[in-house]
């Protein structure tokens, strides 16, 4: 969506324009790591009640992360994301799997 300013120019009678772009927010991905120790049962539990995946997506993704290191979770606002990979370090901590949760720009 954009909008339009006219200006006249008082002197020669020129018309300037200038456009104003709404600016979308920033999307960030959230990435899983792999490791040694975090259980494939642990990332699907964290797949599914963290960033709400039907098992199907779920066992996808985290065999992403088994097998090339990093999965993405979902795209969000930086909020959204922040929070969620908060959430997500929580829980690890808790249950005592070192599973890092990180983002990064889209």
């Amino acid at each position: 969506m954009t909008e339009h300013n006219h200006q006249h120019d008082e002197e020669g009678g020129t018309t300037t324009i200038t456009k104003k772009k709404v600016q979308l927010p920033k999307k960030y991905k959230v990435l899983l790591h792999n490791d040694d120790y975090t259980t494939m049962e642990f990332v699907i539990f964290i797949l599914q009640n963290v960033f709400h995946k039907a098992l199907p997506e779920a066992e996808r993704i985290m065999m992403e992360v088994h097998k090339k290191g990093t999965g993405i979770c979902g795209v969000y606002t930086y909020e959204i994301a922040e929070s969620k990979a908060k959430k997500v370090e929580r829980m690890a901590k808790e249950h005592a799997h070192p599973l890092l949760c990180t983002i990064e720009p889209e």
